[in-house]
């Protein structure tokens, strides 16, 4: 498994909204989801994505991703002072419905989270805003998209969800393959590959520095200086690593339980497990976990009772 593979398979849409006519200039669009990843798709006429005080130009054909949880406008003009309506992809159509023929601005977005943990490297090297041009990939899918929508076919929210989910994590791929950060041409590389691909499809194996360069058919020596040369970190650190974002993951889970979890990230029980997380993280394992419906800590707290059986209370000034 590559390391790309961890961000492609936690991203999830949350919700997609559809612009019509009623974004015929003059508009500008304030996104308040505070999502963590938000695609940006004009269907027709060209859009500016203003983010932290920059601006990207987006035309038909294009897909952008805006990175980050702080708000930002899309608009018909960057340079315009005025007003914006906020908005939120929470699965609202604005407008009439779509047709094909129709003048103005047709704007295809969605806001999509990522899994708890997972996995904080590949994020980093995001921009705020990236777009990847119209001749890419993932065109196929965008012209799917289009169809589908042209011809009210779109169907459920979930159906559209998806739909969001495959183009967002092909413009994704397609940016990181285009751009190929270090990190990412070591998947290619003969000895560092396969190391890679053995952390990332069994981190909770005992390895050890040997049996990775075992697995590299490299000495010790030579393993370490090349991945840390292209990782940015030594084959271990990178393990501890990767176990503490899985982990992070795992711990929000309803039910998990912290030993549980121990074991599924390769440590023999809960207190050394606790005690590493705490140093690589800062906080107790404790904190990140989502009790079980109906456990003695949402029964304390009132959750999965009606409201009318939960105990009423008066927050304090």
């Amino acid at each position: 498994m590559e390391p790309l593979d961890d961000l492609l398979r936690a991203v999830r849409a949350d919700g997609a909204v559809l612009g019509t006519p009623v974004l015929a200039a003059p508009y500008a669009l304030r996104f308040t989801d505070r999502a963590e990843l938000t695609l940006i798709a004009p269907l027709r006429g060209d859009a500016w994505i203003v983010a932290d005080g920059t601006s990207l130009l987006v035309r038909p054909g294009d897909t952008a991703v805006v990175h980050g949880t702080d708000p930002f406008v899309v608009t018909d003009d960057p340079d315009r002072p005025g007003p914006t309506l906020d908005i939120t992809c929470d699965g609202t159509v604005l407008g009439a419905p779509y047709n094909e023929t129709t003048g103005g601005t047709v704007l295809l977005a969605g806001a999509a989270s990522v899994r708890a943990g997972l996995p904080a490297r590949l994020l980093r090297e995001l921009p705020r805003a990236i777009v990847v041009p119209s001749d890419h990939d993932c065109k196929p899918l965008r012209d799917y998209l289009e169809e589908r929508i042209a011809a009210g076919a779109h169907g459920r929210r979930v159906v559209l969800d998806r739909l969001i989910d495959w183009l967002l994590v092909c413009a994704l791929r397609d940016w990181f393959e285009l751009n190929a950060p270090p990190w990412y041409r070591a998947a290619g590389d003969p000895a560092i590959g396969p190391v890679l691909e053995a952390l990332h499809t069994t981190p909770a194996a005992p390895w050890t520095l040997a049996s990775l360069a075992g697995v590299a058919n490299v000495s010790r020596t030579t393993l370490a200086r090349r991945f840390t040369d292209l990782i940015g970190e030594p084959p271990l650190t990178y393990l501890t690593n990767l176990r503490m974002s899985l982990a992070a993951d795992l711990l929000t889970e309803p039910g998990a339980t912290v030993a549980a979890v121990a074991r599924r990230v390769g440590y023999a029980d809960a207190f050394s497990f606790s005690t590493a997380f705490k140093r690589e993280r800062g906080t107790s394992p404790n904190r990140l976990r989502t009790p079980a419906k109906g456990s003695p800590a949402t029964r304390r707290s009132g959750a999965g009772r009606s409201p009318s059986s939960a105990t009423p209370h008066t927050a304090p000034a």
